[in-house]
């Protein structure tokens, strides 16, 4: 069973970067990040397969974003770029016990407590 952890979180201005990692990513599983902004429904945001070759993205973060992983590591990696506040929320990482790629909560097996991420306009 997969025990995931977030790490990086925090509080930046609009335009600017932060990077989240997510411990024990498993080298099995696909990889996910969701988001939940306050009184929303928890989103996906990007995901990875299990060998970090095909990645995809919701549409408003594609070209912001990349979803990343190190095996060797057993983390994931979510790098923001040109935040803005529309982007604030609790950051989720989820593990799939298939390898392929999700974009559907229900896909996901594993998950961990989330991580806050602001971003001040």
């Amino acid at each position: 069973q997969a025990q995931l952890v977030e790490f990086g979180g925090g509080l930046v201005q609009a335009g600017g970067s932060l990077r989240l990692s997510c411990a024990g990513s498993g080298r099995t599983y696909a990889m996910g990040w969701f988001r939940q902004a306050p009184g929303k429904e928890r989103k996906f945001v990007a995901t990875i397969d299990r060998l970090g070759i095909a990645t995809y993205y919701e549409d408003s973060v594609k070209g912001r974003f990349t979803i990343s992983r190190d095996n060797a590591k057993n983390t994931l990696y979510l790098q923001m770029n040109s935040l803005k506040p529309d982007d604030t929320g609790v950051y989720y990482c989820a593990a799939r016990l298939s390898g392929t790629l999700a974009t559907m909560r229900v896909d996901y097996d594993y998950w961990g407590q989330g991580t806050q991420v602001t971003v001040s306009s």
